[in-house]
Formats: structure tokens, sequence, C-alpha cells
């Protein structure tokens, strides 16, 4: 793998983002922040685009900010962490807002932001290796990269206030089994499975899992009607686009639907 923090590769509509810090476990300082939000950024706004993959590079997925940096920055401290929070919340916003399904193959160990950026797929796949530990408190600091917002949506806020603030370790398996992943795949066979199914959600309507991850989102903080109503335009627009089009003559015509992410 090429040199870079971040690297962006492409398989046909799948764009894969993978984070290479592998010597340091793939730690955020602030120049894979940036790159990061610049990567997510390219792949939210290519149309060719329809499916995003994030893994991380080495033995670890990501083990959260890089704090030796922390240390060697001394009394500049506070401002570098506001950047790096700032690039790394733009993307995550980003990589959870985005007209296209991500996935995420957790192929290590994830502490601190890596648990935002890992919990963030639409279907969170890990390792059976990996485990997740929060950690924050535990070096004197509060969460962030969305670990707050996406955990007590997850897990549920009681189950979300003993990780956060005791930093038990999660497995793989107790992962899954509380609803942090989707699955827990053997370390040799998680590449191909994530590929898998980002390719195949790739060949899918892309304008009807925008929608559907939109809805999704919204869903836990809007009012019911408020959200049917979203609803109702969401799937009156999507009889609108070639995708709609596509997948209901499909049906009446009883063959296979040949999507191809138009609006």
């Amino acid at each position: 793998m090429t040199e870079g923090p971040v690297m962006v590769t492409r398989d046909g509509a799948v764009a894969r983002i993978t984070l290479n810090r592998p010597t340091v476990g793939n730690a955020i300082d602030l120049k894979l922040a940036r790159e990061l939000n610049d990567a997510v950024t390219e792949c939210a706004n290519d149309r060719t685009v329809r499916a995003v993959l994030l893994t991380g590079n080495g033995r670890f997925f990501c083990t959260g900010g890089d704090v030796a940096a922390f240390v060697a920055a001394g009394e500049r401290l506070p401002p570098l962490l506001e950047q790096i929070a700032q690039h790394v919340h733009a993307a995550l916003a980003a990589l959870l807002r985005m007209p296209k399904p991500l996935i995420t193959a957790v192929n290590g160990p994830a502490a601190g932001a890596g648990i935002g950026l890992a919990l963030a797929g639409d279907i969170a796949l890990t390792s059976a290796k990996a485990h997740f530990t929060l950690a924050y408190t535990a070096i004197g600091m509060s969460p962030d990269a969305g670990a707050t917002w996406l955990l007590p949506r997850l897990v549920g806020l009681r189950l979300a206030q003993e990780l956060c603030l005791r930093n038990e370790r999660v497995s793989a398996a107790t992962a899954a089994k509380i609803g942090m992943v989707s699955q827990v795949i053997e370390p040799e066979a998680l590449d191909a499975v994530a590929t898998k199914i980002a390719r195949e959600l790739a060949d899918g309507a892309t304008s009807a899992l925008g929608a559907t991850r939109r809805l999704l989102m919204d869903g836990a903080t809007a009012s019911l009607e408020t959200h049917l109503a979203a609803e109702a335009r969401a799937i009156a627009g999507q009889a609108c686009t070639a995708d709609g089009r596509q997948g209901i003559n499909a049906f009446i015509s009883k063959r296979a639907p040949q999507f191809k992410g138009g609006n």
C-alpha cells in the first residue's frame, strides 16, 4: 500500500477509504484528520461512487487520537484538539449524511475516535479479533467523533453510560450481541465479506438507499407526524427517479432490476 495516512481506492462503484498509519495503530493526528475529511468529501460528492467501504491497515482499525502528538503539542494542545475534532467531525457527518451506503470493516481493535468511525457504518462488520474501548475518561478526556451520539442510539442510554464512564473493553462477540456492530467475521474472511456487501449495495437503487438512510437518521428526533410526512415525500419522490421506475417495471415484468443509481 502506498504512503499517506488515508488511502482512497476504487473497485467499480465502490470507494474504499483506508486509514493508513499502521505503525501507530492508525492513530489520528492532524494530517490524518485532514486527509480523512478530504477523502470522505471526495467520495460523498462523486456521483460515480455508489457505496463506501471504510477500514484500517494493519493490526488495528483505529486506536483514536495520537496521544504522543498530543503530548508533543504542549501548550498548543487545546487548539490542536479542536482542529482535529473539526476535521473528524466533518468527515463523520458527511459519512452519515451522504446519499450512499457506508460499510465499515473493523479489522482490529478500535478505541477513542475509532469507535465513532467504526459504528458509523450502515453495515458494521468486525473481525473476531477486534475489540472496542472508549478510553477517553481514562486519560482525562471526554468523548468525540460522535461516540456519545451513536452509542445511545445503538445500545441504549444506560449501557452507553457504563461503556463511556468505565471504559470496559467490549469483545467483538459482545459488540454484536448488544448492537454495536452488525456481524462478527473471521479475520481472514473480513475483507472478502465487506467487499461483497459493498458491491451488492453499490449495485442497488442508490437513490432509494440514500432516502432510507436519511429517514433512519432523522427518525429518532422527528415527531411521528413529521416523520410520516417525510416518508410520504420520500416514497413519492422515488417514483420520479430512474431507480424507482426501474424497480417497479422489473417487478411487474418478473425480472431482476438493473439499477443505475439515477435520480
